[in-house]
């Protein structure tokens, strides 16, 4: 089995430690992050961060790497405060990650990559035609992480909305159901498939599978 101490990571070539410890901490969310600048310019970026923060009110964050560099996203939201949380799915995730790529600020990574922009309810930031599942959220908050000059942004949802069929009668979106992806470390995009779902877990009791 192999073993990798702190030393024997610092001391990995850059690439390969970059891949190992990208995704040695697991299957992460795949969503794409839609801005727009004070010029016009749409803004669509992936990420592979964005976690539930709360439900009352909604709430939910992602991180952003460190600003040293242009940040188009940021500068877009910081600027207007709205953003869109959009869901990868299977039959574009080569697209959405060509949104990684550095395209100038006077581009727009909808159109170099071939998705649709779109408005929903006057919301002042566009949301992805293509995905199934996606948020309007509103920039409330960031932390700067000093370790490591990334920032935890925080954001409001203020607009949902999914495609028919997607959701149960208690509210559980079914994300195998919308063919929405997961990543694994940078550049590995997976599929969802559910398991199961179990009742609310007490002390005990046994643990059994909700009917469905």
């Amino acid at each position: 089995m192999p073993y990798f101490s702190k030393e024997d990571i610092i001391n990995l070539p850059g690439i390969e430690r970059m891949h190992l410890i990208n995704s040695c901490g697991g299957i992460k969310s795949g969503n794409l992050i839609g801005t727009v600048s004070k010029a016009g310019v749409s803004n669509l970026a992936v990420f592979n961060s964005v976690i539930h923060l709360g439900s009352n009110p909604p709430m939910l964050s992602f991180m952003l790497r460190p600003t040293t560099v242009e940040r188009h996203s940021y500068d877009n939201f910081y600027q207007n405060s709205y953003f869109t949380v959009n869901h990868i799915h299977e039959d574009f995730v080569d697209k959405a990650h060509q949104t990684s790529a550095k395209y100038e600020e006077d581009v727009s990574e909808f159109e170099k990559v071939g998705l649709t922009e779109e408005y929903i309810q006057d919301f002042k930031a566009p949301f992805v035609k293509e995905s199934k599942i996606k948020m309007g959220c509103k920039y409330i908050n960031e932390y700067y992480i000093e370790e490591n000059g990334c920032r935890l942004i925080i954001g409001e949802i203020q607009h949902l909305t999914f495609y028919d069929g997607l959701q149960g009668k208690d509210g559980f979106l079914d994300l195998a159901k919308a063919n929405s992806a997961g990543i694994i470390g940078l550049d590995g995009y997976v599929k969802a498939q559910l398991i199961e779902r179990y009742e609310y877990a007490r002390p005990d009791q046994t643990l059994k599978p909700l009917k469905r």
